[in-house]
């Protein structure tokens, strides 16, 4: 080792960096509603997540590489930190292929296959790839698909200059001779997740552990605990992921760390227990290849089978090892008194503080909408933090009401309190799905602070218009459904009629500029997420105040209502066009 073996490892770790973000970021781009969509139905379970997490890894053979985008994911707001415990449970799984293609081709990985299946051979064909991409690609969604693929290469790439600037110390007989030297559980276990640590590869360990056990000198009692190791010391990675992160991304390194920390110990722990009973005859067998292949598998989905019942307290776990603020804890405490099981005894009083955390739920979701509404025309990362805070604090709000609800359904309750109930569990969905918008709109408005030349000052000027009608659609739906009124509540439709007449006004004003030039191309797809979710959130107070509507007449037919007062109410289009005419967007 010398000094520039130094200089070359601090210069890996900021390509690796700089990879991981500029990844991150140009899938945040493409992402809009869609990424996202997509994850939460691969992951709104832990074991969809933990195939999810094994299928990504046994492709680009690198949980380096998947814990990496999931903390990045994580990061932006665009997977859930339950969802991503699932990814990197399975992301373990899917490491061990790379053991066993070696354990198949020999160590020295000689076989085309192998090669090609390898990110270090892959990578710098995306990145070439990704260039051509943005070179010669006039759509701003094929050249940010072509960052996506430059900021991986650029991220593996710095993963291999930190693992080259290691070899001189791992090609030392010496140093290898450490693992043959290390039988005992402990020390090994600290020597396979020190050298998965400096070579940033738990595939890169295994790979030496099965070339040194080719020459017949690893003993199976010395590989073990080496192979516990490398589980451990391959984490280095997702935490140097999260520097520089949110307080959720360095949660989901910290589930990582524990996850393998925890199953390394507990299952070695156990493998000695029994050992010291019943003497298991591999400890005196020499290690082999695929005997190290089988080893690596079984532990991994033996450890995944085990704490998968434990993933919500590995969040918890993580929760307590990186705390909320001091904020965030005080307003947290203070949020779900309300749904005191105590109250259950008396379902009537239940219900009533029911109802008023549903209130205090809908006034989360309007906070959050009203920042992101205001962060496209101030944008400032405290304010994005914030509505991602309240998106989450609103999301658990709709699982704590939900199984509360569901507790109030089971007692004997009047008529008139099951109207109310039946009122809240319709609710709760469209208040959890105002919130989903209000992250939404608050990361185009990050997108727009990133490249403010994306939109006209008119266009601007129309948004604000458009801003407004949907405060206000909001502000009076929270205030109908706070004070139960039924006669205000329809008043609701026809200003969410007058938004979806926005909606397409303000998209045709802005295709027109596009075609002028007075606007970017690039904005187009930016505009139409933006405008989307402005007028989703208009949609789902509609849904809340038809079902308020609804509810009080003893039916629940929403269809019929909306084709009745929109064909036969005289009034609904007299106020329709009242409200056109305040909110008219500024000429042309």
């Amino acid at each position: 080792m010398t000094i520039f073996n130094g200089l070359e490892l601090i210069g890996g770790l900021a390509f690796f960096l700089y990879g991981m973000d500029l990844m991150g970021h140009s899938l945040q781009l493409i992402s809009g509603r869609r990424l996202q969509k997509i994850l939460e139905n691969l992951t709104d379970n832990l074991w969809k997540g933990i195939l999810l997490g094994a299928g990504v890894t046994a492709v680009i053979q690198s949980s380096s590489a998947t814990t990496t985008l999931v903390v990045s994911l994580v990061n932006s707001g665009i997977m859930k930190l339950f969802g991503a415990t699932g990814v990197i449970m399975g992301a373990n799984i899917g490491t061990t292929m790379t053991a066993w293609l070696l354990s198949m081709t020999g160590a020295t990985s000689e076989n085309l296959f192998v090669k090609l299946m390898n990110p270090t051979h892959f990578s710098p064909v995306l990145a070439m790839a990704g260039v051509l991409m943005i070179v010669t690609s006039k759509r701003e969604s094929r050249r940010t698909v072509g960052k996506i693929m430059i900021g991986f290469a650029i991220l593996i790439f710095g993963m291999n200059t930190m693992s080259d600037s290691m070899k001189p110390l791992a090609a030392m007989e010496s140093f290898q001779m450490l693992f043959v030297r290390f039988s005992n559980p402990i020390l090994g276990m600290l020597v396979g997740a020190l050298l998965t640590m400096i070579i940033q590869s738990s595939s890169a360990a295994i790979g030496i552990i099965q070339a040194l056990s080719v020459t017949g000198i690893v003993p199976y009692s010395a590989a073990l605990p080496i192979l516990m190791g490398q589980n451990i010391g391959t984490c280095i990675t997702a935490l140097l992921a999260s520097l520089g992160a949110n307080r959720n991304a360095k949660r989901a390194a910290t589930i990582h760390i524990l996850f393998n920390t925890i199953g390394s110990i507990v299952l070695l722990s156990v493998f000695y227990l029994i050992n010291s009973f019943v003497y298991i005859p591999l400890m005196d067998m020499e290690a082999t290849p695929v005997l190290i292949a089988i080893t690596h598998t079984a532990f991994n989905v033996l450890s995944t089978l085990i704490l998968s019942n434990f993933a919500s307290g590995l969040v918890k776990l993580a929760y307590i090892i990186i705390p909320e603020s001091k904020k965030e804890k005080e307003e947290r405490s203070e949020e779900f008194r309300l749904l005191e099981d105590r109250l259950l005894e008396t379902p009537i009083m239940a219900l009533q503080s029911a109802f008023n955390a549903s209130i205090r739920m809908l006034e989360r979701a309007q906070e959050g909408v009203r920042i992101a509404l205001d962060l496209i025309y101030n944008y400032n990362d405290k304010g994005f933090e914030r509505v991602k805070y309240l998106e989450g604090i609103v999301d658990e709000y709709q699982d704590k009401l939900g199984d509360y609800l569901f507790k109030i359904s089971q007692k004997h309750i009047s008529e008139g309190d099951n109207r109310l109930l039946n009122l809240l569990m319709n609710s709760i969905v469209d208040i959890e799905r105002i919130s989903d918008h209000s992250l939404d709109i608050a990361i185009e408005a990050r997108h727009l602070e990133e490249d403010p030349a994306s939109f006209s000052k008119k266009a601007l000027k129309e948004l604000s218009v458009y801003s407004r009608a949907v405060n206000d659609v909001l502000d009076m739906t929270l205030s109908v459904y706070r004070n139960e009124d039924v006669e205000r509540a329809r008043m609701i439709e026809p200003l969410e009629e007058v938004v979806d007449r926005l909606n397409s006004a303000v998209r045709l004003r802005h295709i027109s500029r596009v075609k002028k030039g007075k606007c970017s191309a690039e904005a187009g797809m930016m505009f139409t997420d933006l405008s989307n979710a402005m007028e989703r959130v208009s949609d789902h107070c509609s849904n809340i105040a038809i079902t308020m509507i609804e509810v009080h007449a003893g039916s629940f037919d929403s269809h019929r209502y909306l084709t009745d007062i929109q064909e036969k109410d005289r009034s609904y289009q007299d106020k329709v066009k009242e409200l056109l005419q305040e909110y008219e967007l500024p000429e042309e």
